[in-house]
C-alpha cells in the first residue's frame, strides 16, 4: 500500500474522554492486523464526500490490531470534527488512509515532548514508544483543566507517568508550564511539540530566547495560522506537463482551479497542515501559507502547497 491508499475499518469502540474530546478505536472489518505505523503518524478519516481531515494516532506503535486517534469538537471547524462527534456511532464502518508520517522521532536522542490540549495525541503515541524503547525523555502536557486533559487516565496508569508533568491553565501559578526553566536545563535533547498555533508559537520564541537550535525543534500543527487575504491578487499557474495555463482567480486555491479543469492534486487538509498536496515548483516564486514545510523549504522556494500558498510572481510553472 502507498500514502494514498485507503481501506475500510470499524470504530470498534467510542469514549468519551473529555466533554469535548472523543476517542475513536478503529479496527479491521475482518479482524485482520492493520498496516504498521510509527510515533507521530496520522491518518486521514474521510468524514464525508470530499471531506477528508487528519488524525494522528495516539495508541501505542506495538499495537497493529487497532488504531485509536482523539476528535476535539470544534464549531470553529470546516465540519470534519463535528461530523465525526454526531455522525460516527459505535459499529460504523468509515473509509481512512494507510498511516503516513511528517513528524517522526529521530533515533538515538533525548527528547523533550510538550503537549497543548488535542495536540497530546501525537505527543503520548511518541512517549510510548520512547519508553517501549527504553530511551531517555520527558513529557509535559497543558490543558485548560483537568476536566478537559484527554487520556489522564491511560497517562497516571502507564509506566511513564512519572516522566509526565501535567499542566493546568486554572491551576495554581507554581504548577503551570515554565518553559524558561525547562529549556535551560535543557542539553542536547530534541524538542517534540504540537497543539494550537499559538501555542506552538509560544515553545519556539521560548525555545529560541533560550539559544536552542531551530532544528532541535520539531512540531506538528494541528491547524492553519490566520491568513491576511484581502490584498490578494489574481495569478496564472502552468502545467510543466501539457503546458496549459490556468488563471487563479484571488478568491479561489490553486487545487481549486487545477481540480476543476480536469488536473488532479491529491489534496487532504486544504489549509496546509498536512502535506499531502507539497508539489514542485519550475519557476516562479511562491506565496507560501502553510504550516508544514520548514524555515529553510520555504527559503528555497522550490517546493510548496498548492492549496492553501500563493504566488508573489505573476507566474508559476508547476512540475505537474
Amino acid at each position: 500500500m502507498n500514502a494514498n491508499d485507503t481501506m475500510f475499518v470499524r470504530i470498534a469502540c467510542r469514549v468519551q474522554e473529555t466533554p469535548d474530546i472523543i476517542s475513536i478505536e478503529l479496527c479491521s472489518e475482518n479482524g485482520e492486523m492493520l498496516p504498521s505505523f510509527e510515533a507521530g503518524a496520522h491518518i486521514d478519516i474521510h468524514v464525508a464526500p470530499d471531506v477528508i481531515r487528519q488524525y494522528s494516532l495516539c495508541n501505542p506503535p506495538s499495537e497493529t490490531h487497532r488504531y485509536v486517534v482523539g476528535v476535539l469538537r470544534d464549531p470553529a471547524s470546516r465540519g470534519g470534527s463535528v461530523a465525526i462527534h454526531e455522525s460516527f456511532p459505535e459499529g460504523a464502518v468509515v473509509e481512512i488512509s494507510t498511516p503516513r508520517n511528517h513528524f517522526p522521532l529521530l533515533p538515538g536522542t533525548g527528547s523533550i515532548l510538550i503537549a497543548g490540549g488535542i495536540g497530546v495525541t501525537p505527543i503520548l503515541c511518541m512517549a510510548e514508544a520512547l519508553q517501549a524503547e527504553g530511551r531517555d525523555f520527558a513529557m509535559h502536557y497543558c490543558a485548560r483543566s483537568k476536566d478537559r486533559a484527554a487520556f489522564l487516565g491511560r497517562i497516571q496508569q502507564s509506566s511513564f507517568a512519572s516522566r509526565v508533568a501535567l499542566h493546568y491553565d486554572d491551576g495554581e501559578p507554581q504548577q503551570k508550564l515554565d518553559l524558561d526553566a525547562v529549556f535551560s536545563k535543557a542539553l542536547n535533547e530534541e524538542i517534540y511539540v504540537c497543539g494550537p498555533s499559538g501555542f506552538i508559537d509560544w515553545v519556539c520564541s521560548s525555545a529560541e530566547r533560550a539559544g536552542i537550535e531551530k532544528h532541535r525543534i520539531r512540531f506538528e500543527y494541528f491547524n492553519a495560522k490566520p491568513v491576511d487575504t484581502s490584498n490578494d491578487q489574481a495569478f496564472r499557474v502552468q502545467v510543466a506537463s501539457t503546458g496549459q495555463v490556468f488563471e487563479i482567480p484571488s478568491d479561489q486555491s490553486i487545487t481549486s482551479v487545477l481540480c476543476a479543469a480536469g488536473v488532479d492534486i491529491y489534496t487532504s487538509c486544504e489549509e496546509g497542515t498536512c502535506g499531502t498536496c507539497v508539489t514542485r515548483i519550475l519557476e516562479g516564486v511562491p506565496d507560501h501559507r502553510d504550516v508544514f514545510l520548514t524555515d529553510d523549504e520555504h527559503s528555497a522556494g522550490d517546493v510548496f502547497t498548492p492549496c492553501c500558498s500563493r504566488a508573489k510572481s505573476n507566474l508559476l510553472v508547476l512540475d505537474l
